[in-house]
């Protein structure tokens, strides 16, 4: 579009977004009443509005923009790939940028996962992955085994069968008509537990609960599904160390496969590439869901990677149709694959994942400051994550009530401070990028208290 600087069609932008955009996860009876923020560029860590304005994106654009805007090297990795091929099928063909990342992955991973197959974002990564474990079971002998396990409060994505796995009515109520029956496990939830353990003195009792489901649904289980490191949209809730690894067990005992989602928690985000690696013990996933951080939030680029032994069940002659037959027009995806090359450089090479730990250090500290303010009734972390649960009561932990949306209304509170988040009801999510300065990091955590103290000095 020619004509006018981004600046001077800003009105003209939002007229148009109110009369012709369905936004997601958005109530638009008072979308326009929240004076949503209209980018139109970026720099650095920041987002820059219309009337020049800039914000700090404290939620790294919904958990993906690693390495925040306009990296040069990824960048650069674009523009030189766009030279060369945009995109070619992969569909029984190739294009080199995405075998070399498909090469660089099994290398990283875990546990002989050898294999990566693409797809477009973390929902139908997930998708596949459902898809694949149900086809390994019927073409290994074993078609009874058509049940999948699940963790209330959880969320791998919206596509049917990611719905299916969800355990957040909220989310996925409404669409039980159009959805598989799964089997479902109590969540890891310290702050709200189901079994009323204190986390410093319980025995797991969570595992114990979650052993039971799998020996409950043992013989027909096909795979059990977890988000690794944490439940994201569940609130940015962390699993209890030690947890992934006898949840994996317990399922590979019983002869079901792993499914890991760390589309949210991979990356770098926990301090680790893959986030199953901050196990105490390891854990070796059949198959593993990747996606955000993936091209560092650049292009939408999935990958679901998975064992040589699961791969195998899909050979054989092709009248056979052991094929998996599945896939989508942009698989592999020539720009996204060398972009998300040059973020796994900044990565390991540039010394992004080397300064987690020290910059998730930086945010431990400053959240430390936000526990026992009124209105505050939890604050949890993993690496460069973190949710501020917001209650009107910390002794019940009561909730306060849905309308209000007070952490929308926190939110609001930290934009004006110059700070943009996104929260999920009355979790403040802080999601910065993995190269945020400490000065950032005091700067984010400033405006959410200031958000906190002027929305939340009703609770108590």
């Amino acid at each position: 579009m020619s004509g006018p600087s981004p600046s001077e069609r800003g009105p003209q932008f939002e007229a148009w977004d109110r009369a012709h955009v369905w936004h997601p996860f958005t109530p638009h009876s008072v979308y326009a009443d929240e004076d949503p923020l209209m980018v139109v560029a970026a720099e650095g860590h920041e987002l820059i509005a219309a009337d020049g304005q800039r914000y700090l994106d404290g939620v790294s654009s919904i958990w993906c923009a690693s390495f925040g805007h306009r990296r040069a090297e990824l960048d650069t990795a674009l523009a030189d790939q766009a030279g060369r091929l945009a995109h070619a099928t992969f569909l029984g063909n190739a294009s080199a940028p995405g075998v070399a990342l498909a090469k660089r992955l099994s290398d990283l991973a875990p546990g002989g996962l050898t294999r990566v197959f693409y797809s477009d974002d973390g929902s139908t990564a997930v998708e596949a992955a459902l898809k694949i474990a149900v086809q390994f079971h019927l073409q290994t002998d074993a078609p009874e085994r058509d049940t999948f396990l699940t963790l209330g409060n959880a969320y791998h994505g919206d596509t049917v069968g990611a719905v299916s796995l969800g355990g957040i009515p909220l989310f996925h109520e409404r669409y039980k008509a159009v959805v598989f029956e799964t089997a479902e496990a109590s969540p890891p939830a310290c702050y709200r537990c189901p079994w009323d353990k204190d986390p410093a003195t319980c025995a797991l009792e969570c595992v114990d609960g979650f052993r039971a489901a799998v020996a409950e649904h043992g013989p027909r289980l096909a795979a059990v599904v977890l988000e690794s490191g944490f439940q994201g949209a569940g609130g940015i809730v962390p699993l209890p160390d030690g947890y992934l690894a006898a949840a994996a067990q317990a399922a590979h005992e019983a002869g079901a496969l792993v499914i890991l989602d760390e589309v949210a928690s991979g990356m770098g985000r926990t301090g680790h590439m893959f986030a199953c690696e901050a196990e105490p013990t390891a854990v070796e996933p059949d198959l593993l869901c990747l996606a955000k951080g993936l091209t560092g939030g650049m292009l939408p680029l999935a990958a679901t990677l998975a064992t040589e032994r699961v791969f195998e069940a899909f050979l054989g002659p092709p009248e056979e149709g052991r094929t998996f037959f599945h896939g989508h027009t942009f698989t592999g995806n020539a720009l996204g694959s060398a972009v998300a090359l040059a973020a796994l450089d900044l990565l390991e090479r540039g010394g992004v994942l080397a300064g987690v730990a020290q910059r998730a250090a930086w945010l431990a500290a400053r959240l430390e400051g936000l526990v026992g303010m009124s209105g505050v009734g939890d604050v949890r972390q993993r690496g460069l994550m973190a949710g501020v649960e917001l209650v009107a009561d910390r002794a019940s932990r009561e909730s306060y009530p849905v309308a209000e949306r007070r952490g929308m209304s926190v939110c609001s509170a930290a934009r004006e401070r110059g700070v943009f988040l996104r929260p999920l009801g009355d979790v403040i999510v802080l999601c910065p990028p993995l190269t945020i300065t400490e000065e950032e990091v005091q700067r984010l955590v400033d405006a959410v208290a200031a958000g906190i103290r002027e929305v939340c000095a009703d609770g108590v």
